[in-house]
């Protein structure tokens, strides 16, 4: 929102939510009804095209969003060293507001335009005029608008919105009040008019011009330098012609220089172009992947997840996640880039975190939750693992993280595996067991005397087992097959707490993996239900029993570029996994915690809330 919001501030269909998309309804209807009346030849192939070419922008914006993102979480090129956060993706969530406004002037003018009836599908002399009026007319006017725009009262009420996002994304481009919009539509509709009304409109000039828009306007917000350095070698002049990321950035962090559209010269010719260009887009050019002091390793759950991760639909990152129908209506696509995934033979940055002076990245194994419990599979990924932790290792890093189901026994023993092959490692391996199980202890009520355990016994299971029972806590379990098992890892001192029973009355049941919805039923109604494990339950009761989230904790504002949910869990909420490895490096420990180490669960707990995390609880 702008800083004094100006008239004409809102979006008009806002309210409407995603039933927005509905207001092209009639148009799109209006079509079909005549291709399936008159036939696809004598309809008109223009407005025929305005959908598809409505749908082609909506992919190609998406497609910079994710290049974007996956760049910016290597930091390599990068221009604008500063993180983003949720406000600024909640800002931005409308940047298909435009994409709307342009379908419904588009099919207003191909059905009421002179000229914009029945076009052909191309002719050269109407893409030239377009050319030509956009470098002049439109460039120019651009200039002076946006100059204008920069008076501190239609800052203040319009252009303002739009300078909130210091460090910009692709989408940042178009995000702008509707008054404002509104006249961009007006200025860049200049040539597709002249063309109209000259007789010389084609249906490829029409979308070349417009997805020529997009593409600088994405281009511009990217956030890393992609312009290389030899076209402007090759063909000097085109400095004037084009602009570079790095370019606009200066706009966006200097407010009062680098004003033009597209084309700089207008900077150049009336003197406000920002003196330090060259010198930041030479810098940008040359700026190398950042070293990274810690690693987490996690890997894509579902088949929506990969929607959901940070390089794909911003919005749906930001929220935890929740399988949508929409999102299951994209199967196709869904297995598509499932395939894709599985093909690729490495491990990718998905997102980059600093706090303090610690440099964070999560890397993802391509490969979803389904895989693990493929036998096999299980060679392949622990090769994905192995050499993700050795690319760690070489890039310097001092942790590394294995989250979900990259540290389960039953594929590494808990991270042992690469230990015993690599025992000269120098990044240390976490598996998170002293932190989550910290997090499950500290967890329980104030005052419980017992509870129950239920569901496979997991390494976390077994610490938080231990650690119950020497602080006198009755640990009841109802698998008898599992208490046998757990019995003897027990300290002797504290084994007599942990018990077995089929119809346990504990009103705090500690459950993980592998726990059945007839289990569940048999807690008593108003059980608080704690899970120890990676995931959540497949199923939750629906009676007056409450449910924790899967171990984490809230983290420290000293945490920047959080943006994005990890999985399901809320915002500025991260897995007890991932925060075990950021505080193993802040603390400088040298130990390694995977196979069957297990660190202190007091030091560890203490070391995270000294350092500003805090149990969700708190938040």
């Amino acid at each position: 929102m702008a800083t004094n919001p100006g008239l004409f501030t809102e979006w008009p269909w806002k309210k409407l939510g995603n039933f927005k998309y509905m207001l092209l309804a009639p148009w799109v209807a209006h079509g079909g009804y005549l291709a399936a009346t008159k036939g696809w030849r004598a309809a008109d192939p223009g407005y025929l095209a305005i959908l598809p070419s409505l749908l082609l922008r909506m992919l190609h914006n998406q497609a910079w969003i994710t290049a974007s993102r996956l760049q910016n979480a290597r930091s390599r090129r990068q221009i604008v060293d500063r993180g983003i956060e949720f406000e600024q993706v909640d800002r931005e969530r409308n940047w298909d507001d435009q994409i709307i406004l342009s379908g419904i002037l588009l099919y207003l003018g191909a059905l009421y335009m002179p000229g914009g009836q029945h076009l052909p599908l191309w002719r050269a002399d109407g893409f030239l005029l377009i050319a030509l009026l956009h470098a002049g007319p439109v460039e120019f006017l651009y200039y002076w608008f946006h100059r204008a725009l920069h008076h501190h009262f239609l800052y203040t009420r319009y252009h303002s919105h739009h300078h909130s996002s210091i460090v910009t994304e692709p989408i940042t481009s178009v995000i702008h009040p509707f008054a404002e919009l509104v006249a961009y539509e007006v200025l860049f509709a200049i040539p597709l008019i002249a063309c109209a009304l000259t007789g010389t409109a084609s249906i490829l000039a029409f979308e070349i011009y417009v997805l020529y828009i997009d593409f600088m306007n994405n281009m511009g917000h990217c956030n890393f330098e992609l312009v290389p350095s030899w076209l402007f070698k090759w063909f000097p002049p085109l400095k004037y012609l084009m602009y570079t990321p790095s370019f606009h950035s200066l706009h966006h962090t200097q407010f009062r220089t680098n004003y033009s559209l597209f084309m700089p010269f207008y900077d150049y010719i009336y003197n406000t172009m920002d003196k330090s260009s060259d010198t930041l887009y030479e810098k940008s050019l040359k700026a190398k992947e950042e070293t990274v002091d810690v690693v987490h390793l996690t890997h894509l759950t579902s088949l929506q997840s990969i929607y959901h991760m940070r390089p794909g639909f911003a919005e749906y990152a930001s929220k935890p996640y929740t399988s949508k129908w929409y999102m299951r209506m994209m199967w196709p696509v869904s297995w598509l880039s499932m395939v894709l995934t599985w093909t690729y033979g490495t491990s990718f940055a998905v997102e980059r975190n600093v706090m303090k002076k610690l440099k964070m990245q999560s890397w993802a194994i391509p490969r979803y939750s389904f895989h693990y419990g493929l036998t096999w599979e299980k060679e392949a990924i622990n090769n994905l693992i192995e050499k993700a932790i050795c690319e760690a290792d070489k890039k310097g890093a001092k942790v590394v993280s294995l989250g979900l189901l990259n540290q389960a026994n039953n594929l590494n023993g808990n991270g042992e595996l690469y230990l015993q092959k690599y025992p000269k490692l120098e990044v240390r391996l976490v598996d998170g067991t002293s932190l989550a199980a910290a997090v499950v202890v500290n967890g329980i009520p104030q005052g419980t005397d017992q509870v129950v355990l239920a569901g496979n016994i997991s390494k976390v299971a077994r610490a938080v087992a231990a650690a119950l029972c020497k602080k006198n806590v009755k640990v009841v379990m109802t698998n008898k097959q599992d208490y046998h098992f757990l019995k003897p890892n027990m300290p002797e001192d504290a084994a007599a707490n942990l018990l077995f029973s089929k119809t346990p009355t504990a009103k705090v049941w500690l459950i993980g993996e592998g726990l059945d919805a007839s289990e569940q039923f048999k807690a008593q109604k108003g059980t608080q239900f704690i899970p120890y494990s990676q995931f959540p339950p497949k199923m939750v009761r629906k009676d007056s029993c409450t449910y924790s989230t899967t171990p984490a904790m809230a983290v420290p504002k000293t945490l920047q570029n959080v943006h994005s949910c990890e999985n399901w869990l809320p915002r500025r909420v991260m897995s007890a996994w991932r925060i075990a490895g950021m505080v193993h490096a802040l603390e400088g420990w040298n130990e390694h915690e995977c196979g069957d180490i297990v660190l202190d669960m007091e030091k560890v707990w203490s070391a995270a809330l000294l350092h500003g995390f805090r149990p969700t609880a708190q938040v």
